[in-house]
């Protein structure tokens, strides 16, 4: 695939009020979110709230693309529609997790490398195969006494763009996603400082491993005070913080960078895209890829009647879309 379809595929994924719905958890995570609802891990389930997200009314009008797991590429609706297909034909670009999670960096205590590049070139052309145009790879950066040390930022910056340069290759647009974790008392800006140097640190590594950035797209996280920080920073500040951390860090010619929610109440997400959105014009579009701040309320009432509930979780996975499709416009309000 040329690097103009991929540029192509990469804008039509942070399209402007459009963004992305990540619901590539893996079974092990999915296990723990039924657990939390009382509803059973079994791949039948799993396949029925799947097929209750990507069928929502609508929902391309704010979904530009769905990251999905493994096991779900490979599922259809009930009817036997693959649900790469169901996504093609209502406009959404079908994705795909592929990194292998993280494991313990070896003589780093507290740190982390995300493995998955070993036979990862097969895999992707599997995957495009099957229907995914972009894939995903997450890496974890956590803040605590001493660490991030450079090496684990340098060796998962690395990963990223193996895998980055490998999903070219493949005809898939790379996500690249290195989430500094809001986990810890940190402050706002010792998660500046971390999510700067992680950055660069990146964009140097894509840079070397001639990776097309035309053809690329970051998922940040946004800069935030730590989870069990004393002070707590505003809206506005978050906004303000993230916007200069990445003006600082990101090269322009990048087509767009979309926001985890990283563990954000559903509100501070969308309230926090909508802040930053406010304060453009920005050199790239700004928009979302949110998992859990996109599907909790929804899991919640599907979860009360599987059977019966599906148009009512329908509505809230629409509002859900909708609220953030204004906020990447930055036309959100809570009165809204």
């Amino acid at each position: 695939m040329s690097i103009e379809q991929l540029a192509e595929t990469a804008r039509a994924m942070v399209a402007a009020g459009k963004g992305i719905i990540a619901i590539d958890e893996s079974t092990g995570t999915i296990a723990k979110r039924f657990a939390a609802v009382g509803v059973e891990n079994t791949e039948e389930n799993r396949r029925a709230y799947r097929e209750m997200l990507l069928t929502t009314p609508g929902l391309g009008e704010h979904i530009s693309g769905a990251i999905l797991f493994d096991e779900t590429l490979r599922q259809s609706t009930k009817d036997g529609v693959p649900f790469a297909r169901v996504m093609q034909d209502n406009g959404i670009i079908p994705g795909i997790k592929v990194d292998k999670g993280t494991h313990a960096l070896a003589g780093f205590p507290g740190e982390v490398v995300t493995e998955g590049l070993d036979g990862l070139r097969e895999r992707l052309k599997e995957y495009y195969g099957l229907g995914a145009r972009f894939a995903k790879w997450r890496a974890v950066i956590n803040i605590g006494e001493d660490i991030p040390s450079g090496t684990c930022i340098e060796a998962n910056a690395h990963a990223l763009a193996r895998y980055a340069a490998l999903c070219q290759e493949q005809g898939l647009v790379p996500m690249v996603e290195p989430e500094v974790l809001m986990d810890g008392d940190h402050d706002i800006e010792t998660c500046y400082e971390v999510t700067e140097v992680t950055l660069r640190a990146l964009f140097d590594a894509l840079y070397n491993q001639n990776v097309m950035l035309e053809g690329t797209i970051l998922k940040a996280s946004m800069v935030v005070s730590g989870k069990d920080c004393a002070e707590q920073a505003s809206v506005d500040e978050v906004a303000e913080s993230t916007l200069m951390c990445l003006k600082t860090a990101v090269p322009a010619i990048l087509p767009g960078i979309v926001f985890l929610s990283g563990g954000q109440s559903d509100a501070d997400a969308t309230a926090h895209l909508d802040a930053i959105n406010r304060m453009g014009p920005n050199p790239w579009p700004l928009s979302f890829s949110y998992g859990r701040a996109m599907q909790s309320a929804a899991l919640k009432i599907w979860a009360q009647d599987p059977a019966n509930n599906v148009a009512k979780a329908q509505a809230m996975v629409h509002a859900r879309a909708r609220d953030n499709g204004l906020a990447a416009l930055g036309r959100w309000s809570q009165a809204a």
